[in-house]
C-alpha cells in the first residue's frame, strides 16, 4: 500500500514533462504557439474542428523527401501562425496510420493537405518555407477583398502573386459575388473594385461596368464578363476561367480536373517544348476562346509518354494528333482529322472542331487506366513498402552469393533506394512556375 502514492507521483511528474513539450493543452485542446503540430488517430478530428484553417502533412518518418520537407515546414508554421487569421501547421504519420489517413486519399507521400472549418484540398503549391507561407496566405484573405482605388486594385493583383486565377469585379456588387467566392476560394482570389480610374479600365481592357475580369497570371491570359449575373451564369464563367484557355495536361492538372465535366479537346505532341508546338499551342487558346464548352488540354510524348499511349499512340503515329477525351475510358477521333498538317493548323483545327460537333467521330476505349485510374495510380505507402522490402531482399541474396563467392565482406547500403521510393510521382511534375523552385 505504500507504492500507489508514489507511482501517482510519478505518473504526475511524467504527464506534466508532456505537457511541458507537448503542444497540447489535453487531449483535445490545441494552442497555437508556431510549432507544427503531431496528430494522431485520437486527436485529428478534434484539430480540423478546432481551427478554421490547418495544413497537415501527411508524411513517414523513413521517407526522404519528408524529412527534407520537415524544416520548410518548421519554419513556415509560425510565420502563419502569427497571420491576423492563423493558419496552423500539424503532421500525421501516414505509415503508422494507414487505415486512417486513406479515409483522406493519401496515395503518396509527402502529401499536404488544408482542411478550411474540416474540409480538405490537396496542396499543391510549393514547399520551400517562404514560397509556401506566400502562397497560403490568400486563404487568411477576406473571402472577397473590397478595392476602393486604383492602387488598392494594383495592390492586390501584386500580393495575390501568380499561382491562382484572380477575379476582380469592377462595379460589382460584393452580394452578387459573395457566396461563389466563398465556394470557390480553394482555387482563386475574389475582389470587388468601386473606386477606380479611366486608367485600370484601360490596363484591364474593360469598356463598361459592372464587369467581372478574370486574370491567370502564370499564362498572361485575360477574360471579362459583362453579365448576366445571375449565379448560373456567373458560376459558369468562372468554373470555365479557373483553367487556362490551354492546359499542359500532367499529374497536377489532372487532378485539378476532377471535379470538372467538360470534354477535353486533346492535342498530343512530340515535344511540348519545341518552336512549332508553342504555335500551335496559341491557336489551340483562340479556339478555346470560342468554345469554352470543352477544355483544351495538349501533352508531349516526351514529356508523358505513358499517358500518350493510351491514345494508341506509337512510333509510327503521325503528330500533332487531337483527340476528344470524356475523362474516362472513351475518347473520340473525328473522321478525316485524326492528325494536323503543318500548313494553315487553325483551319484544320476548326475542321476538327466542326466535325466533333456533327458527330463525324468513331468512338474508341483507351487502352489504359481512366482518368481515376490515372489519379490513383500513384504508388500508395504500403506498396512502397513491400515493394522496398522485396528489392532489399533481393539485393541482400545476391550480396550473399557474391561475398561467398569472393570470400570477402561487402556493406550494402539501401537508404537511397527508400528514399526514392517514397514520394509519389506527382512532384516530378508541375503546374505552377513557384513549384519549380522546389
Amino acid at each position: 500500500m505504500r507504492h500507489p502514492p508514489r507511482l501517482l507521483l510519478l505518473l504526475l511528474a511524467w504527464t506534466c514533462s508532456l505537457q511541458s513539450i507537448h503542444p497540447f493543452v489535453s487531449s483535445y485542446e490545441f494552442t497555437v504557439d508556431g510549432s507544427v503540430l503531431e496528430l494522431d488517430e485520437s486527436n485529428f478530428d478534434s484539430a480540423i474542428s478546432a481551427f478554421e484553417l490547418i495544413l497537415v502533412d501527411f508524411y513517414a518518418p523513413w521517407c526522404g523527401h519528408c524529412k527534407r520537407l520537415a524544416p520548410e515546414l518548421d519554419a513556415a508554421a509560425p510565420i502563419l501562425a502569427r497571420l491576423d487569421k492563423p493558419i496552423v501547421v500539424a503532421k500525421l504519420d501516414a505509415d503508422k496510420f494507414k487505415k486512417f489517413a486513406s479515409k483522406y486519399e493519401i496515395d503518396g507521400i509527402p502529401t499536404l493537405k488544408l482542411f478550411t472549418r474540416g474540409t480538405p484540398v490537396e496542396y499543391t503549391g510549393p514547399r520551400k518555407a517562404d514560397l509556401l507561407v506566400r502562397y497560403l496566405k490568400k486563404f487568411a484573405t477576406p473571402d472577397v477583398s473590397l478595392l476602393e482605388s486604383d492602387s488598392a486594385v494594383n495592390k492586390f493583383v501584386e500580393v495575390a502573386g501568380t499561382n491562382f486565377p484572380i477575379y476582380i469585379g469592377f462595379g460589382l456588387d460584393e452580394s452578387i459575388i459573395s457566396k461563389l467566392a466563398t465556394k470557390y476560394k480553394p482555387k482563386a482570389w475574389f475582389s470587388v473594385a468601386k473606386g477606380f480610374s479611366e486608367e485600370v479600365m484601360i490596363a484591364y481592357d474593360f469598356d463598361k461596368v459592372p464587369a467581372l475580369v478574370s486574370i491567370h497570371p502564370n499564362y498572361n491570359e485575360q477574360s471579362i464578363f459583362y453579365g448576366p449575373f445571375e449565379e448560373e451564369f456567373l458560376e459558369n464563367f468562372i468554373k470555365q476561367s479557373l483553367l487556362p484557355l490551354s492546359l499542359p495536361i500532367n499529374y497536377e492538372t489532372l487532378k485539378l480536373l476532377k471535379d470538372e465535366e467538360r470534354n477535353i479537346v486533346l492535342t498530343i505532341v512530340n515535344d511540348e517544348t519545341d518552336e512549332k508546338s508553342w504555335k500551335l499551342f496559341k491557336l489551340l487558346k483562340a479556339a478555346a476562346s470560342a468554345n469554352r464548352d470543352l477544355i483544351f488540354g495538349y501533352v508531349g510524348v516526351k514529356q508523358w509518354g505513358e499517358f500518350t499511349d493510351i491514345f494508341d499512340v506509337n512510333k509510327k503515329t503521325k503528330l500533332p494528333k487531337m483527340v476528344v477525351w470524356n475523362r474516362d475510358e472513351e475518347y473520340f477521333s473525328v473522321l478525316g482529322s485524326e492528325s494536323l498538317e503543318d500548313e494553315d493548323q487553325g483551319s484544320q483545327i476548326t475542321r476538327f472542331l466542326e466535325g466533333y460537333r456533327e458527330g463525324r467521330t468513331e468512338k474508341k476505349s483507351i487502352s489504359g487506366p481512366s482518368f481515376i485510374g490515372f489519379i490513383n495510380s500513384m504508388i500508395g505507402i504500403g506498396t512502397v513498402c513491400i515493394i522496398v522490402f522485396v528489392v532489399a531482399v533481393l539485393i541482400l541474396i545476391q550480396t550473399i552469393g557474391k561475398d561467398k563467392e569472393d570470400n570477402g565482406p561487402q556493406k550494402m547500403h539501401t537508404g537511397a533506394k527508400v528514399d526514392a521510393a517514397c514520394s509519389s510521382p506527382m512532384e516530378s511534375e508541375a503546374y505552377l512556375a513557384d513549384d519549380k523552385e522546389d
